[in-house]
């Protein structure tokens, strides 16, 4: 394996983590929501998964900033893998309980989760 790809495998957690989330931020052209709102919204959710210790080596969730997730109302739009869930109006606040409902325990925040795809499952584990 490439030193540098292994590296990347132990300090972020990748195959460790049980949940992904993408979250649209820093859009070259804001259409969900102001760039600022985006902006804080990327930087408390990378705050409060390092706190939680949930990002890092030995990860329970990986983060993604997209800079477009192409759905531009209710921003900022979040997407959660592996069970595909879509979330929008992802303030810190909200941010907040997608984190400590979904993230950590696994429910899914109906009160801003507005699509979810069926096709995403998680695999069943390696024999």
């Amino acid at each position: 394996m490439n030193p540098e790809l292994q590296a990347a495998i132990e300090n972020f957690g990748i195959e460790t983590c049980r949940r992904h989330i993408f979250l649209c931020a820093d859009p070259t052209t804001a259409g969900c929501a102001p760039r600022e709102k985006s902006i804080e919204s990327w930087e408390y959710l990378k705050k409060r998964l390092k706190e939680l210790k949930l990002s890092g080596p030995n990860a329970l969730v990986y983060r993604t900033k997209a800079n477009c997730l192409r759905v531009c109302a209710m921003g900022p739009i979040a997407v959660v893998y592996p069970e595909g869930t879509w979330y929008h109006s992802c303030t810190p606040e909200v941010l907040e309980q997608i984190i400590q409902e979904h993230l950590m325990h696994g429910r899914i925040v109906a009160s801003f989760a507005f699509a979810q795809n069926p096709n995403f499952r998680p695999a069943p584990p390696a024999t």
